[in-house]
């Protein structure tokens, strides 16, 4: 049996928001204790991980002093150096505060629209002292629910203005930031801008910097709007933006539930871990989900400790799955190669063109050959229940 022990060279990272959570939600108070940063870091550096992240907001109150700040800092800066652990990512809290409830960048207050870019470059700052190269802006307070008031697109040219803004305080500070924009359908705003990973990457192309820009795509965002995540991220693999990801879980159609990843869509959750593994992606893996609201601090280490190992059992069926030889003949019998086509229609010249079109293709032949979905279809299922 293989050993399923998280160690930090599987790059799993986890938000002080996540292990941190109390439980809390819109229709019941915490059910668990604060847990403060520097024992969240011992915690799970005993369990495996290779780092945390976190909101500006999660290591200092919004109404800190500068020596309050300072102070908190040096205690979690101590922390990381004692326990092995590194921050590769940080982010800034645009949604939780009153003044951000029409939106943070999008906000039709050109004074909240200041504040934003000014609480943000702070936590740029907070991030670069703690070593973040990743900077992830989720846009959660980003949108509408009325659109009467007529700022869609003064709000997408808002948007963009402060996303250069930034990029630019990056560069002239020397942080070297790389932007990762978090796409999300809806919650806490009715319809939030940039809902999808394709409507991210289509925004970042109007960028002025889009290099320095990519995206953090979530399992659980594209799954409440009925999306395939595996598809979204081959998609930000594929246009060479995929800069951190968020693993967790979700069911489809329903609030935003950040649950242990792989508890409620193993095969999705199977297809992602191979689709990372086989294009070596080699970022960080972060669990941006949390402990169920019924649970006690026990089950917050339960649920961590199960995320890391969910994706090491996957992973390992991932291996397992390019080794069965019953699967990877169905896979060859499903592509079905022709060097003759194949070579008209790889490149086009005029003569391939013609080529192409007078080849006398057999129309019925191609309507009625069965691919084959169903038997590997079945035999991934059979793989993942543990019979093959």
């Amino acid at each position: 049996m293989p050993d399923f022990t998280p160690t930090p060279a599987d790059r799993f990272t986890f938000g002080l928001w996540t292990v941190g959570n109390t439980g809390r939600d819109p229709f019941g108070e915490a059910t668990r204790p604060v847990l403060r940063a520097p024992y969240l870091v011992e915690k799970l550096a005993a369990l495996g991980a290779y780092g945390v992240n976190l909101h500006d907001n999660d290591l200092v109150p919004i109404d800190a002093t500068a020596a309050q700040r300072d102070a908190l800092v040096r205690e979690f800066q101590q922390a990381l150096s004692d326990h092995g652990l590194v921050v590769p990512m940080a982010t800034t809290n645009l949604f939780s505060d009153p003044a951000f409830k029409d939106g943070a960048f999008t906000s039709a207050d050109a004074r909240v629209r200041a504040y934003a870019l000014s609480k943000t470059m702070r936590a740029m700052d907070l991030g670069a002292e703690l070593g973040a190269h990743t900077y992830v802006l989720w846009g959660g307070r980003e949108g509408t629910e009325v659109d009467a008031g007529g700022k869609l697109l003064d709000a997408l040219g808002w948007f963009r203005d402060s996303l250069n803004y930034l990029a630019a305080y990056s560069e002239s500070q020397g942080y070297g930031y790389r932007f990762a924009l978090e796409p999300k359908p809806n919650e806490p705003r009715a319809d939030i801008f940039l809902p999808t990973v394709g409507s991210a990457l289509g925004f970042i192309a109007t960028l002025e910097r889009p290099e320095l820009f990519g995206v953090n795509p979530e399992f659980a965002h594209e799954t409440m709007a009925g999306l395939s995540f595996p598809h979204a991220v081959a998609q930000a693999i594929d246009a060479g933006k995929l800069f951190h990801i968020d693993l967790n879980d979700q069911k489809m159609g329903r609030f935003d539930q950040d649950l242990r990843f792989g508890a409620e869509n193993p095969k999705g959750a199977f297809f992602l871990v191979q689709l990372l593994e086989d294009s070596g992606y080699a970022g960080p893996k972060h669990f941006d989900a949390h402990a169920l609201r019924t649970e006690d601090e026990a089950g917050v280490w339960a649920f961590a400790r199960g995320c890391m190992r969910t994706y090491l059992i996957l992973k390992d069926k991932v291996q397992r799955f390019a080794q069965d030889a019953e699967i990877q003949a169905a896979l060859a019998a499903y592509r079905v190669q022709d060097a003759e086509l194949e070579a008209l229609t790889g490149t086009f010249t005029p003569a391939n063109a013609g080529a192409l079109k007078a080849h006398a293709f057999d129309r019925a032949a191609l309507g009625t050959r069965g691919p084959g979905l169903e038997a590997l279809d079945q035999l991934t299922m059979e793989l993942l229940l543990g019979v093959r």
